[in-house]
C-alpha cells in the first residue's frame, strides 16, 4: 500500500512538472481506478503554489513529545467523563435507593470519583490548552497519526456507550419497567457520552474542511 501511495504521488509530481491542470491529473487517477480519497490525499502531497517545479507540502511526523501529550490528555478524558458519570449515579442512588436491593455505603465511590475529578479533569484541561497552542502554532500537526488514532477510538468508545445506552433504555421500556432512577443515569450516560462525541466529530470535520 505504501508502494502504492509512493507511485501515485510520483505520478502527480510528474504531471504537475508537465504543467497539467490538477483538476486533469484528479479526474485522470479516478478514471483510472484510485479512490476520491487517495486522488485527494495524492494532490495533497504538493502545494498549490506557483513554482518552477512541484512543492511538497510538510507532512505530518510523530514525535515521542507528540504521543505523550495525546496519551496524557485521552487517558484524562476518559478518567474525566467515567467518575464524573458515576459520581452523578452516586448522587441518583441516593437521591432515589432502590428498595429492593440490599443498601450499601456510598462514601467510598463518591470519595474516589472526587479525588479522580480533582485531579484528572485540570490536568485534562490543561493539556487541552497546550495542544491547542501547538496546533496554532503548527496546523500542519492536526494530521497526527497518533491525534487521529486516539480520536477514532474516542469516537468508537463514545459511539459504543451511546448504542449500549439506547439498547438498555429500549429493553427497560419493552419490560414495562421505566423508573425515575434509571432513566436519570441512561440520560447521564447520554449525555456524557454524546457530548464527547460531538466534540472530536466536529474536531475532525473541521480538520476536513480545512
Amino acid at each position: 500500500m505504501a508502494s502504492g501511495t509512493q507511485d501515485l504521488e510520483l505520478f502527480v509530481r510528474e504531471s504537475l512538472l508537465r504543467g497539467t491542470a490538477r483538476a486533469e491529473i484528479e479526474r485522470a487517477m479516478l478514471d483510472a481506478g484510485w479512490t476520491a480519497d487517495q486522488a485527494k490525499s495524492a494532490m495533497g502531497a504538493f502545494a498549490d503554489v506557483t513554482f518552477a517545479v512541484p512543492v511538497p507540502k510538510p507532512r505530518p511526523y510523530l514525535s515521542a513529545k507528540e504521543a505523550f501529550l495525546y496519551l496524557v490528555l485521552f487517558t484524562t478524558l476518559y478518567l474525566s467523563a467515567f467518575h464524573f458519570g458515576s459520581l452523578l449515579f452516586d448522587f441518583i442512588n441516593g437521591a432515589f435507593p432502590d428498595i429492593d436491593q440490599r443498601i450499601r455505603d456510598q462514601g467510598d465511590s463518591m470519595r474516589w470519583s472526587v479525588a479522580s475529578l480533582v485531579i484528572a479533569f485540570p490536568v485534562f484541561l490543561y493539556m487541552s490548552r497546550l495542544v491547542g497552542r501547538t496546533l496554532a502554532k503548527d496546523p500542519v500537526k492536526r494530521l497526527s497519526p497518533i491525534r487521529r488514532w486516539l480520536t477514532y477510538i474516542t469516537l468508537f468508545i463514545a459511539a459504543g456507550c451511546l448504542i449500549g445506552d439506547l439498547i438498555a433504555l429500549v429493553n427497560q421500556l419493552l419490560g414495562g419497567e421505566l423508573a425515575v432512577r434509571f432513566l436519570l443515569k441512561v440520560l447521564v450516560v447520554g449525555a456524557i457520552a454524546g457530548t464527547v462525541f460531538g466534540y472530536y466529530l466536529r474536531d475532525l470535520r473541521r480538520e476536513e474542511v480545512e
